[in-house]
């Protein structure tokens, strides 16, 4: 056994693959861009075949001893391993190297912990690394086994500090469950506040390098942090996006994906993806040029439908078209709906077709008209007030003459008043049915 080592960023990278996986150079250009996100510096990278994972390193232990030459030769303070591996394997790659080992997962969980600066991202990616460490209390560290005891009123079998550990890290998993369930809540009625809101929410959705944050740049007049690290940043930048034929939206681009995230990491997507899961469309970003695309765009679909943002409106944006030598075009379903826009953000070039249909697919279920509403109808016109679906207005001896610019899901639920105000919204909605 050995005392675990709590600081140092020197680290050697250990990629295992097997025959049938696809482009490994992809993968372990990935990789490299994780570690360089977490601040590890690079001494040495070594490559391992894995057909028939071992039980005890998941490498061999040829492989593990020659790993652990690497190590001493080069000081490193770690070893980062893109694979995710089990608590016992973990253990023992720790033991058998003398000093820290990291798996993929707990790469990325420690990215998220840097990111993070929501009240509800910190405690949900606490949540997230709480979940994977309490799989990791294996007696991985020598004091893990030590009783508590011996002196005058503490004699006796005791418990173990590994049993105190997973004590403690039980109550405080059971605090943090109890504070998200309460923030949840509060997320819930600001769902329903956002619901008056008449301006359409679109969130950019994609692989990490697909080119969303450059796209964001030139659809909006903002200019977002872009540092070549993944997850730059967890907290979404919004903005108001104008010059569409529906009236403004708002944009909002978030994190990018990657795969194989921890399982205990969807969690924290939720709060860091809020604005996929509450958005109106999901403008979803891929590289044209990348072979493996329509791969990769599965993998984001996965991490959409487990942050419970799968039934979100999609639309799909083909981008780096000048890499990929494709033309800027609408691609329309039987039905003439935009599904799929090719265009380069880098250029600008086909940027006017992706608002041509950001027009036509979030201006669709809108109501865009004038409403003359009598000084009898003041409970309508509070209902409409309150739901944010009055852009303009002027009243005089007559009345309110009103500018209405709001979805119809919206304004649909209002006719809850007399005879007279369900005759006039039915007249306000009627045009678009």
């Amino acid at each position: 056994m050995f005392d675990r080592q709590k600081k140092g960023d020197r680290a050697v990278l250990v990629l295992p693959h097997s025959r049938g996986e696809g482009d490994t150079a992809r993968r372990a250009a990935e990789f490299a861009e994780l570690v360089k996100s977490a601040g590890a510096e690079v001494l040495g990278v070594i490559s391992a075949r894995v057909e028939d994972p071992n039980p005890r390193y998941y490498i061999g232990s040829g492989k593990a001893d020659e790993v652990a030459e690497a190590a001493r030769a080069l000081e490193a303070d770690l070893v980062l391993v893109d694979h995710v591996l089990t608590p016992v394997q973990e253990r023992n790659l720790e033991k058998h190297l003398g000093i820290r080992v990291v798996d993929r997962a707990g790469l990325i969980l420690d990215i998220f912990a840097q990111r993070a600066r929501s009240h509800e991202g910190k405690l949900e990616v606490e949540l997230a690394q709480l979940k994977h460490l309490a799989t990791r209390l294996v007696r991985g560290w020598t004091h893990l086994d030590a009783q508590r005891g011996g002196a005058i009123g503490n004699r006796g079998p005791g418990e173990t500090q590994l049993e105190t550990d997973r004590r403690l890290l039980a109550e405080r998993v059971k605090m943090l469950t109890k504070r998200l369930e309460k923030v949840q809540t509060q997320r819930g009625q600001q769902r329903r506040a956002r619901l008056r809101n008449t301006v359409p929410r679109v969130a950019l959705v994609g692989y990490t390098n697909a080119g969303k944050s450059t796209l964001f740049n030139a659809l909006t007049t903002g200019e977002v942090f872009a540092a070549d690290l993944l997850f730059a940043t967890l907290d979404p930048t919004v903005r108001k996006l104008e010059n569409l034929s529906c009236g403004p939206a708002v944009l909002a681009d978030t994190v990018g994906f990657i795969r194989e995230l921890p399982h205990d990491l969807v969690a924290a997507f939720r709060a860091t993806l809020a604005e996929a899961r509450d958005a109106d469309l999901l403008l979803h970003v891929s590289d044209a040029a990348d072979e493996e695309r329509e791969r990769l765009h599965r993998v984001v679909d996965k991490v959409l439908e487990e942050i419970d943002a799968g039934d979100v409106p999609q639309l799909h944006v083909m981008n780096k078209i000048d890499l990929a030598g494709a033309e800027p075009r609408i691609d329309r379903d039987a039905a003439g709906k935009p599904v799929r826009v090719w265009l380069s953000a880098a250029t600008g070039v086909g940027l006017d077709l992706l608002r041509q249909a950001l027009g036509e697919l979030l201006g669709g279920d809108r109501v865009q008209s004038s409403l003359q509403l009598p000084l009898s109808a003041g409970r309508l016109h509070a209902r409409l007030k309150a739901a944010g679906a009055i852009t303009g207005e002027t009243v005089d001896e007559h009345g309110w003459q009103l500018r209405i610019d709001a979805p119809r899901s919206v304004i649909a639920p209002l006719s809850g008043g007399n005879a007279a105000e369900t005759r006039l919204l039915r007249e306000l909605l009627a045009p678009a049915e």
